[in-house]
């Protein structure tokens, strides 16, 4: 009998065993990381193991800090150029609607307090004219109050090539901020010595009360030279001054300057565009519209259209993360619109900018996960082919912080998962011998978009990096900032990557909401 005791307890010891052991969550949720704070082991994840297109991934992602419209009828719409002004606590984000019920890039409107969560108006702000005319196609614009009245400066862009002018500055006035009525009887048409009549546009407004006149500034073009120009206008529309050129691209050799826009942040001011299919670009002057210095490159290709707005404590900048033709691509970013984004604006000692992650949108990241490393602490060295090493899975949405030192001129960075195949690895590549921070596809053979980032061996840099659904923004701390677009690689694991360098990554931390 006692023999049979002891079976019986011995097998129950080796079921509670075999228990303990198939219950890995429950000793999981206990794990705690190096500095002391907790993992969490979050349920209802979704799960990408049978998601791996990066089609089926896209339709899965919902988007809520990177905001996307509603479907129309199982179409997808995107973001185009923004709009932003702010009131009373709430940001007005307008912006032109590509696809699903838009006609014409008409004018929709998103709302927000924190650039966390957005609310979106269903019905248009600003239709583009179905009947043809001036306002065929809606361009970008802004809008002004002016004591009670709000007047929304907008681009009437012809929809035939039977108008004298391709575009004209057109307006439209209400009371609220949801609603405008377009005025029929006004327009502003490119000046003569232009000597043409096709790019003028994107006009953006600033109001002065103490002197009741509305500064307005327009983008052109002349003898195929990007130019923005400056109109005055009285508080009500009824003078209108040409005041001449503000700013002549002498640098990049671009024909127009999408979207510019001018702000003062302490004593200087500063002038944003992005170049025509390309980059976003600001310049500096130490008096309202110039003369300026000559521009520097603020982010990559993939931020596009960005203009600023601010709350009377913080600046920002707001603009759309460019999405691809084709979502399978790997050899090209360059479809228009995309989802919305937002940068904080930096300003250095020395009046130079950097942009940096909304405090808010870090802030709402507070689930701990664990590494695909023990402890917080990645080193890897390498030759002159690459190496690589596991840190991470790249969940839905999540951030990813650290601080980085690296010992040669080699590139190294963050490599992500595309398809199995290391030959078609995205990767956001840092190279210290060529002073840019890049998007690169097919495992560095293919340059997506690349900004400008002095770095220097032996020195540490702390780093941010967020991604929601296929859309990132990685930033090197008070560096440089890069926006990028990744389809395909979400549930699959993050690596850093190194290629001729010796690269240590510590303080290495991981967050979803």
């Amino acid at each position: 009998m006692k023999k049979a005791n002891h079976i019986i307890l011995l097998s129950l010891l080796l079921a509670a065993l075999l228990l303990a052991a198939c219950a890995p969550k429950e000793a999981s949720n206990a794990a705690v990381a190096e500095d002391g704070e907790a993992f969490v082991f979050p349920e209802g994840e979704t799960d990408f193991a049978s998601l791996r297109t990066p089609g089926s991934q896209e339709a899965a992602y919902t988007y809520q800090s990177f905001f996307l419209p509603a479907q129309d009828n199982g179409v997808q719409p995107y973001v185009g150029d923004t709009m932003p002004y702010y009131e009373d606590g709430t940001y007005y984000i307008y912006y032109l609607k590509e696809s699903g019920d838009s006609y014409n890039h008409s004018i929709y409107l998103a709302t927000t307090q924190d650039f966390v969560t957005y609310t979106e108006t269903d019905a248009v702000v600003l239709e583009a004219s179905r009947s043809g005319g001036q306002d065929g196609w809606i361009g970008t614009g802004s809008v002004v109050k002016v004591k009670d009245v709000y007047y929304f400066f907008y681009t009437g862009h012809a929809g035939s090539d039977a108008y004298e002018y391709k575009e004209k500055i057109l307006v439209a006035k209400g009371s609220s901020l949801d609603s405008f009525e377009k005025v029929t009887d006004w327009e502003i048409v490119p000046p003569s010595e232009l000597g043409q009549k096709n790019d003028f546009r994107d006009p953006q407004g600033y109001y002065d009360e103490a002197t009741d006149t509305i500064t307005l500034t327009v983008t052109a073009s002349q003898s195929n030279k990007a130019r923005v120009l400056k109109y005055s206008l009285s508080g009500d529309l009824q003078n209108v001054t040409y005041d001449g050129i503000i700013f002549t691209d002498e640098v990049g050799g671009y024909w127009n300057l999408e979207c510019s826009d001018t702000f003062q942040i302490g004593n200087t001011y500063y002038l944003t565009y992005s170049a025509q299919d390309d980059t976003l670009w600001y310049a500096m002057s130490d008096s309202p519209y110039g003369p300026y210095s000559d521009p520097i490159r603020l982010d990559g290709e993939l931020f596009y259209a960005a203009k600023h707005t601010e709350n009377g404590s913080d600046t920002y900048m707001v603009g759309w993360a460019r999405r691809s033709e084709s979502v399978s691509s790997t050899q090209e970013v360059t479809g228009w619109a995309g989802n919305l984004a937002v940068q904080k604006i930096m300003q250095n000692p020395d009046g130079t900018l950097t942009l940096a992650p909304v405090d808010a949108l870090v802030d709402q990241f507070t689930q701990r996960r664990q590494l695909l490393i023990d402890g917080m602490t990645a080193e890897l060295s390498s030759g002159s082919a690459y190496s690589y090493l596991d840190l991470c899975t790249a969940y839905e949405s999540f951030l990813l912080t650290g601080t980085i030192r690296f010992e040669k001129n080699g590139t190294f960075g963050l490599a992500f998962d595309y398809n199995g195949r290391t030959d078609k690895y995205k990767t956001i590549t840092l190279d210290p011998s060529g002073d840019t921070l890049a998007l690169q596809f097919n495992e560095g053979s293919t340059l997506i978009t690349e900004t400008p980032a002095e770095i220097e061996p032996g020195k540490d840099y702390t780093f941010t990096y967020v991604q929601e659904g296929s859309v990132g923004i990685f930033t090197l701390d008070g560096i440089a900032s890069l926006t990028v677009r990744l389809y395909g690689v979400s549930g699959k694991p993050v690596r850093l990557f190194t290629e001729n360098n010796t690269v240590t990554v510590s303080d290495l931390k991981q967050y979803t909401r």
